[in-house]
Parts: C-alpha cells; sequence; structure tokens
C-alpha cells in the first residue's frame, strides 16, 4: 500500500515515479531515497533537505558495494587469485566505473532536481553508492546484491571488456618510473573552493621536473588525470 501511494498520492509521487523508472519499482521510504540524491555542497540551501546530505548514505552504500562485488567476483572466477579478484574489484568500484555506470542509469535526471549549481561528474558516483545505502536499508542485504547485481553490474558493466581494460594510469606509470630507475613525486599544487566543494589541483613530477598537472574534486582523481597526461606526454606504451 505504501508503494501504491507514493506513487500515485504522495506529494514526492514525481520522484517516486523517476525511481521506478530507473529501478523498476517504487521504493516505501521515499524520504530516505530522496536524500541519496542531496549532495552535501547544498547544506546552504535552505529547504526542507537541508537536514542532512548524502554522505552517511555513501559511506554505507561503499561498504554494502564493495562486499556484493567482492563476494560476485569470488564466484565468477573459481580459478582465479587473490591479486587478480582485488584488481577486478578496484576496477568496478573505482570513480571513474561508478560515474559512467549512475549516468547510464540516468540518475542524473534525479540529482539535476535538487541542485542549485553547477553538476559535476563525480557527484553521479557519490549518488550511487548513497542508493546502493538507500537500497540496503529497503531491503537488506541478499535482495541489495541479487538486485544490484542483475539490474545494476550485469546491465550497465562489461565484465568481460574490464578485464582487459587498465587504466590505473597512476599505478602504470609508477611501474615505469620503477623499472626505468626514474623517481616520480606527486606535488598538490593548489586547494580550493568551486561551487562550495574543494577542487584539487596536482603535479606529477618525475627526477624533479614537472611532467604533467591536472585538477579535480577528487585529489586521487587528479592524480590519475595528470598520471594519463604524463603517459602520454612520456610516450609509456602499455605492455
Amino acid at each position: 500500500m505504501k508503494k501504491i501511494y507514493n506513487y500515485y498520492f504522495s506529494p514526492e509521487k514525481d520522484l517516486a515515479r523517476s525511481l521506478n523508472s530507473i529501478l523498476g519499482f517504487t521504493p516505501s521510504n521515499l524520504k530516505l531515497f530522496k536524500k541519496a540524491f542531496y549532495h552535501k555542497s547544498m547544506n546552504n540551501i535552505d529547504n526542507e533537505m537541508n537536514k542532512g546530505n548524502n554522505e552517511r548514505l555513501e559511506y554505507l552504500g561503499d561498504s554494502i558495494l564493495s562486499t556484493i562485488v567482492a563476494e560476485y567476483l569470488y564466484k565468477k572466477y573459481p580459478n582465479q587469485n587473490e591479486g587478480f579478484l582485488t584488481k577486478m574489484r578496484s576496477k568496478i568500484v573505482k570513480r571513474h566505473t561508478l560515474n559512467s555506470i549512475a549516468d547510464k542509469m540516468g540518475l542524473d535526471i534525479v540529482l539535476a532536481k535538487y541542485m542549485s549549481g553547477k553538476m559535476s561528474h563525480s557527484m553521479l558516483g557519490n549518488a550511487l553508492e548513497a542508493l546502493v545505502g538507500a537500497l540496503y536499508l529497503e531491503l537488506g542485504y541478499a535482495r541489495t546484491r541479487d538486485y544490484f547485481i542483475s539490474n545494476i553490474l550485469m546491465k550497465y558493466l562489461d565484465i568481460h571488456e574490464l578485464e582487459n581494460k587498465d587504466d590505473n594510469y597512476k599505478s602504470r606509470l609508477l611501474e615505469w618510473c620503477q623499472k626505468n630507475d626514474k623517481e616520480v613525486n606527486f606535488k598538490l599544487l593548489k586547494k580550493y573552493k568551486f561551487d562550495k566543494r574543494d577542487r584539487f589541483q596536482v603535479a606529477v613530477l618525475v627526477d624533479g621536473k614537472e611532467i604533467s598537472t591536472a585538477e579535480d574534486f577528487n585529489k586521487k582523481a587528479a592524480e590519475q588525470h595528470a598520471s594519463n597526461t604524463a603517459i602520454q606526454s612520456l610516450n609509456i606504451v602499455s605492455q
């Protein structure tokens, strides 16, 4: 009855219908799912959601997501070692992959409804993790696991393509520098506010020489972008 009310009569019926279109069902706790799309950058906005943001749900979803993916890979690859499983899990739960999945799901459409400023791509991945947290609280672990694997992971991600894809640019750069007896360092050049959010500018230095710079709202992501540019500048070829 609660789901029927949410879809047809609730003041948030537009949200309920958007979620139904994306998820394939209408959640019972709309308030919880609405918070999954409320980013911390909007904390100063005077509205009914000002009492919180999606950070706690994101924290919970991140842990649940990591466990689901670990269990899925463990069962899918019974003959692979720990190193392979760890690398595959990292590829799936990394920010770039989650951003891409969230974009394909259409989470930007819902997220845009609660945005007052510019939406960054990383907000999509944050919202997806928060959504997994909300799913866990609504459905429990087993149903969330089954739902995520069937309706998100297998639908929006090509696991076999991911096996042969190496986009950990920082790792590739570090490995190349180690093989070629070169010293590599990552230097934080600047940290500043942009659209009420922290933004980081980092540089890659090889043997003390600045090779590249990059910016992002996440320091690790900025290092990856800068590493990718450095790889191209140094003409490092994948092995």
